[in-house]
């Protein structure tokens, strides 16, 4: 295989037949009251979330996927509000699951706490970072004082040798704060920077949105980026698109900007990060992940309800009576999303819908259909130029693109994929 065939990672395993990740939302209880949560979170524990023994059961269940088991990541609300927490780690741990843990940046977060989880068997930590001063930060969290808890937990868990990801909702009010908060991924060291682009569930109804136009100018930044930081997207699953164009046109020595049409945005956000000396550092980019909701992807809730994701709030099931195992496997749901074909709109003309194929939480969120197009992208299926370098490089990669449409004239829309959808 090619090293361009190398632009996209694919799953291991059978995305049909076991998950790369499971998240287990253990609780909605949290202190913080966050812009943008997804699961609206409250003070108090639900007397209705899964026990100690029925959290067991569901670790069991996930071993069952066979191994290596998939990822299992405990988060909330805040599972410090768990007495349970470090107990169920130390479980899932025997049980061959490795299990890492997402909290919340609370007083919680103590050395001691970290130490704990450490000891139990947590392989990491995932922390939420969303602006690199704490006026942005506390601000979009709810609660002062959240920025350096973050920070000190975040210096704790590396010192302790924990994996840490750090993970940045990108939204009007920080995007173009995102090259300070990725120097601080730099400073501070961590395994991973996630983007995660905001789906309108929960609180985040009431967050406004990027256009198409300035997630494309984001989405070529965090692929700028990954030369200093390993980086990834989360609910912008366009970044493999991406990261497959500006391969081929790297390859032919094109100007990626011009070809595509990036916007100003994108020179802000790169004249940014140049002056805060990001990308003097060469590393290896790390490839995006082919990993969608319900292909590779699965969310448990609180209370055992089976989700493609946890920002699309479609029941597939419920761990207590369905084991997770059918449920992924064989479920309606889930099997629907894995198929490309079912796809509407755009998405299902795109010659990168089997690689890509939207977020299905924010087609849901803005339309009611998990098939639809993704609203948060502007491409215009068959307009990149390099259509035969693509299908080739699909190919290797082991994805049959589809069809691909005529590319659009001056006429029909300017440049290659900027179907601006500002509705």
């Amino acid at each position: 295989m090619s090293a361009t065939a190398h632009a996209v990672r694919r799953q291991r395993h059978d995305a049909g037949e076991r998950p790369f990740i499971v998240i287990w939302e253990s609780t909605r209880a949290c202190p913080l009251a966050c812009l943008h949560c997804r699961a609206e979170a409250v003070p108090d524990r639900d007397p209705r979330e899964l026990d100690t023994a029925a959290a067991q059961d569901l670790l069991d269940q996930v071993a069952a996927f066979g191994q290596p088991a998939p990822l299992f990541v405990i988060t909330g609300g805040d599972p410090f509000q768990r007495p349970d927490l470090a107990e169920l780690i130390a479980y899932g741990h025997k049980a061959g699951v490795r299990v890492a843990v997402s909290p919340s940046g609370t007083p919680t977060l103590t050395e001691e706490r970290l130490r704990e989880l450490h000891a139990a068997g947590a392989v990491g930590l995932s922390l939420s970072l969303d602006g690199s001063t704490a006026d942005l930060h506390d601000g979009f969290r709810g609660v002062p004082g959240v920025f350096r808890w973050t920070l000190d937990a975040w210096d704790t868990a590396r010192a302790l040798g924990m994996k840490v990801q750090i993970n940045t909702t990108v939204a009007p009010h920080n995007v173009r704060d995102l090259p300070d908060i990725v120097r601080l991924v730099a400073e501070h060291g961590a395994m991973l920077w996630s983007a995660f682009f905001l789906v309108p569930t929960g609180r985040g109804r009431n967050l406004g949105a990027l256009t198409a136009g300035e997630v494309e100018d984001v989405l070529n930044f965090v692929y700028d980026v990954g030369l200093s930081v390993p980086a990834k997207t989360t609910e912008a699953h366009h970044f493999r698109r991406v990261a497959l164009q500006r391969r081929i046109l790297a390859d032919r020595g094109e100007d990626h900007a011009a070809v595509l049409g990036l916007g100003p945005l994108y020179q802000e956000l790169t004249d940014r990060a140049a002056r805060l000396g990001l990308g003097r550092t060469r590393r290896v980019r790390r490839p995006p992940l082919d990993v969608n909701a319900g292909r590779g992807f699965v969310f448990v809730s609180h209370t055992g309800t089976v989700h493609p994701s946890g920002f699309l709030p479609l029941g597939a099931g419920n761990v207590r009576r369905t084991p997770l195992t059918a449920i992924y496997r064989t479920s309606d749901l889930f099997t629907g999303l894995r198929d490309a074909d079912r796809l509407g709109g755009r998405c299902g003309t795109c010659e990168f819908r089997r690689v890509c194929g939207g977020s299905r939480s924010r087609a849901y969120g803005v339309t009611g259909d998990p098939y639809a197009e993704e609203p948060w992208c502007g491409y215009l299926p068959g307009s990149f130029p390099y259509q035969r370098e693509l299908a080739a490089l699909l190919s290797e990669a082991g994805d049959a693109p589809a069809p691909a449409r005529p590319r659009p004239t001056a006429a029909e829309g300017g440049k290659e994929h900027r179907v601006q959808q500002e509705r």
